[in-house]
């Protein structure tokens, strides 16, 4: 016979915050100002450092995602700080660099949409989780997110290099082309933010209307058994056995 099929114990809080994808999450939040220390000291050493740091985070979070579904650890705690922990990631070095006057005028415009294009769908994403709605990431916002992360590593190392090939040499301005990459994840950062602003009106219209739909049922039902129950009337008086003949 059989044995019958073990039924996993569902975890805590706390022994999620200490499965193997998690930690790595929160690993990349801890190097978040180690990224930020190697940007504020400038120097060329200083910058390769600080892309080496912020590459080795970036790679944690395809890691962490990778493991928590290979072993079945995919958890609320880690569905709340892998997108937290990109965020904090992304919009700390990108604002840190215009603190820093490393981009152009542009280009902090640039990062100044895209961080009101981040608390805008995180914000209509909360609101519709409240409402019992999820919204999924749209193939923009991965786009948008790639092109960052190819972004942030020639912002970060900003000075013009040569490439010797041999036959010959290529001089490459590292902030120019990472400048390029930010704009054009900037459209895919707005075309997106459009998909889930129709995303989420669209499921908060469907959610009223089955809403409405089962109010106006549940109303016709009661109309009906309202309608369908018999008058009740008073029983006829039967003669007393104390009624003289």
């Amino acid at each position: 016979m059989a044995a019958p099929p073990r039924v996993r114990r569902p975890r805590s809080i706390r022994e999620d915050a200490f499965n193997l994808p998690n930690l790595l999450t929160m690993l990349r939040i801890v190097l978040i100002p180690l990224v930020l220390y190697f940007l504020a000291q400038g120097t060329p050493r200083s910058n390769f450092w600080a892309m080496v740091v912020y590459i080795v985070s970036a790679a944690t979070d395809f890691l962490d995602g990778y493991l928590a579904r290979k072993r079945g650890l995919i958890s609320v705690l880690g569905k709340f700080l892998d997108p937290l922990a990109d965020k904090l990631l992304v919009m700390g070095t990108l604002v840190f660099m215009v603190y820093l006057d490393r981009l152009p005028l542009w280009g902090a415009v640039a990062v100044i949409v895209i961080l009101g294009r981040e608390l805008t769908v995180t914000a209509l994403r909360t609101i519709a989780m409240s409402e019992g709605v999820v919204i999924a990431a749209r193939q923009g916002g991965k786009e948008k997110t790639a092109l960052q992360m190819v972004a942030i590593p020639l912002l970060i190392m900003q000075h013009r290099y040569t490439l010797d090939f041999f036959f010959f040499s290529l001089s490459a301005n590292l902030t120019e082309v990472g400048v390029t990459v930010l704009y054009l994840s900037l459209i895919f950062a707005l075309t997106s933010g459009g998909e889930y602003f129709a995303l989420f009106v669209e499921a908060v219209e469907a959610k009223e209307r089955r809403l409405r739909e089962e109010d106006a049922e549940a109303s016709s039902v009661a109309d009906a058994e309202g309608a369908g129950e018999p008058t009740t009337d008073a029983p006829a008086a039967e003669p007393s056995a104390d009624t003289p003949r």
